[in-house]
């Protein structure tokens, strides 16, 4: 056998670095999937990769877009971080909201500072609670959820009211350039924002050396407790601020508003390649995980798969993702 023959045999299945760094890329491939899914349900129904019909889809994936920035951060922090809460404070922030404004551009300013303080509160009880109370997060957030759920009883009585003031609304579903909503353009700040902190501040450094190794960072003089105080009440205002923008889309609410967003937004997290042993990850991907779940929804729909259905693939989804990083965790440690 010569010797170039066994190089080549050497060699054989051996993939590239550089073709491994794209298989290996989680908001690519989240990119990649979510555009052939509108390409395939183009297909199946003519219309559903239109134009107004992505701007439509990428408009419902904002809500869930603004949650998972505040999960993101969360599980950047690492020590088995998660925010199951966030679902029930969008919603009581929706109702908060919906009071306030009562359908009139005089309460717009009250109707979205308080709620936003209100998520901001429930997210330092969450932290502290995790903090010094050594409450495991998924523990402390879960029972954090059951206890917002009862400040929405007791505050709406049961019975939710109140309407979007007109000027949230036009934001959210009036058109400004392009046929674009201002929401899209308000979340891809949000992108941009959100991006640059956890990768060009120190205190976005601090959240990654937090979430790789909080022992580590504490010797290196990192604030490990003000950082992961800080990522859960971010976690609270921007469950809020994903509340508050859902109650532009609706203009009205309901008791269990935003409820599926609480797996979902860890969905996207994960997704878009956020270890959930934290550390390592970023929002971007975050916000293309948001934009696949909804097209999936969205394409999950337009083949007339029932709810249960869609529950299902949406639970496997995740399943899936958690296992397969779930092996990266173990790699890692």
């Amino acid at each position: 056998m010569s010797v170039e023959t066994s190089a080549l045999e050497k060699n054989r299945g051996v993939v590239p670095p550089a073709v491994k760094k794209l298989l290996t890329n989680a908001p690519l491939i989240a990119a990649v999937i979510t555009v052939l899914l509108i390409l395939v349900g183009q297909i199946i129904s003519p219309g559903f990769g239109s134009y107004p019909q992505v701007v439509s889809m990428l408009r419902v994936a904002c809500f869930l877009g603004f949650i998972a920035i505040g999960q993101t951060i969360v599980i950047l922090s690492g020590g088995d971080g998660i925010d199951l809460s966030v679902g029930k404070v969008a919603t009581f922030a929706a109702i908060i909201a919906s009071k306030l404004m009562e359908g009139s551009n005089a309460g717009l300013v009250a109707g979205i500072v308080i709620p936003l303080l209100v998520g901001a509160a429930i997210g330092v009880v969450n932290g502290l609670g995790i903090l010094y109370l050594r409450i495991p997060p998924f523990v402390m957030t879960l029972g954090m959820m059951g206890v917002v759920h009862g400040l929405i009883l007791a505050y709406t009585g049961g019975v939710a009211g109140g309407r979007s003031a007109p000027a949230l609304t036009a934001l959210v579903n009036g058109k400004w350039i392009l046929g674009i909503p201002g929401v899209l353009f308000l979340w891809i700040i949000a992108i941009v924002a959100v991006t640059y902190f956890l990768r060009r501040t120190s205190a976005g450094w601090n959240l990654y050396a937090v979430g790789a190794n909080r022992e580590a960072a504490r010797l290196s003089g990192v604030p490990v407790t003000r950082t992961v105080l800080l990522a859960y009440c971010a976690s609270g205002i921007f469950a809020a601020l994903g509340g508050i923008m859902l109650l532009g889309y609706t203009e009205t609410v309901f008791l269990n508003l935003a409820d599926d967003y609480t797996l979902r937004s860890v969905a996207a997290v994960v997704i878009g390649g956020t270890l959930v042993a934290g550390g390592v990850g970023g929002y971007l991907g975050s916000a293309i995980g948001a934009v696949l779940l909804t097209v999936l929804g969205s394409f999950l729909t337009t083949v007339n798969m029932p709810e249960s259905g869609r529950i299902i693939v949406n639970g496997l989804v995740l399943i899936v993702l958690l296992a397969a990083y779930g092996r990266q965790r173990r790699l890692r440690t």
